[in-house]
């Protein structure tokens, strides 16, 4: 299956994270403590996230490519939306080979 990850840089993992799991509990059983997410969008297409001290880490796997692409897209946005007050920069989303 095709994956894609970015690591944000930001002090704010933990938060962040809580915030865009708790934003996609409403129509996904989504899994979370402090450090780590699981967002099932669907049987084919996931989120994962991992707060680490400096930064955020997010993975998303899909079996289509062009999926994937709206996948980083959806994540991405969100993170931004949420993180308005931090300039996070570009995401960059780098694909397993």
């Amino acid at each position: 299956m095709p994956t894609s990850q970015a690591r944000v840089p930001t002090a704010e993992a933990s938060r962040y994270l809580k915030q865009l799991c708790r934003h996609w509990s409403h129509k996904f059983p989504v899994e979370t403590t402090d450090d780590h997410g699981t967002v099932p969008f669907g049987e084919d297409r996931v989120c994962t996230f991992e707060a680490e001290a400096d930064a955020l880490l997010m993975r998303v796997a899909t079996p289509d490519p062009a999926a994937l692409t709206r996948l980083e897209n959806v994540v991405a946005d969100h993170l931004l939306r949420f993180a308005f007050r931090e300039n996070l920069g570009e995401i960059r989303w780098s694909r397993a080979a």
